[in-house]
């Protein structure tokens, strides 16, 4: 039998106890989840891609089937290139669904065999955002809770706290 194979991606800028619990969901749906890590030129991100792609293997390592990679392309074609049967996404309240709906209708008429997965992250995780979490790193606020250690370390020291 085939292996079940996703894509999770996503900017991870940085990533949150929140994008770990959707992996960790992932996890228990797929036998491979492929976090990828978009590079994002137009969009400016506080961590370099190769930063945040060696963030999030850290805060990954050890979960099996979990692999990182970054990506520079229309995130349908990165996944038909993983050989992905689909795509996974997280959905923290309402206000995510329409832009998710729309990404994930674009992503059908792009590759139709490519199916949208969406799950949603446990309760105590739907306030969190990375932009949120970049706020209160920035004010030298208490960031347990929010990323793994691994991330707070490197928040910290990005931001000269």
């Amino acid at each position: 039998m085939a292996k079940r194979k996703a894509v999770y991606p996503g900017t991870f800028d940085p990533i949150t106890v929140g994008h770990l619990d959707v992996i960790k969901r992932g996890l228990l749906l797929f036998d491979e989840l492929i976090i990828a890590v978009a590079e994002t030129p137009n969009k400016k991100t506080l961590f370099s891609t190769e930063e945040r792609v060696r963030l999030v293997k850290e805060c990954v390592k050890g979960m099996k089937g979990a692999e990182v990679r970054a990506f520079d392309s229309l995130l349908a074609d990165f996944a038909q290139k993983e050989k992905a049967h689909a795509i996974l996404r997280g959905l923290r309240e309402m206000s995510d669904f329409p832009l998710e709906f729309q990404q994930a209708i674009v992503n059908r008429k792009l590759a139709p065999e490519l199916e949208t997965v969406f799950v949603m992250t446990a309760e105590n995780n739907f306030y969190l955002s990375s932009g949120l979490v970049k706020e209160i790193a920035a004010h030298g606020g208490n960031l347990s809770g929010f990323v793994p250690k691994t991330v707070e370390n490197a928040l910290r020291k990005k931001l000269g706290h």
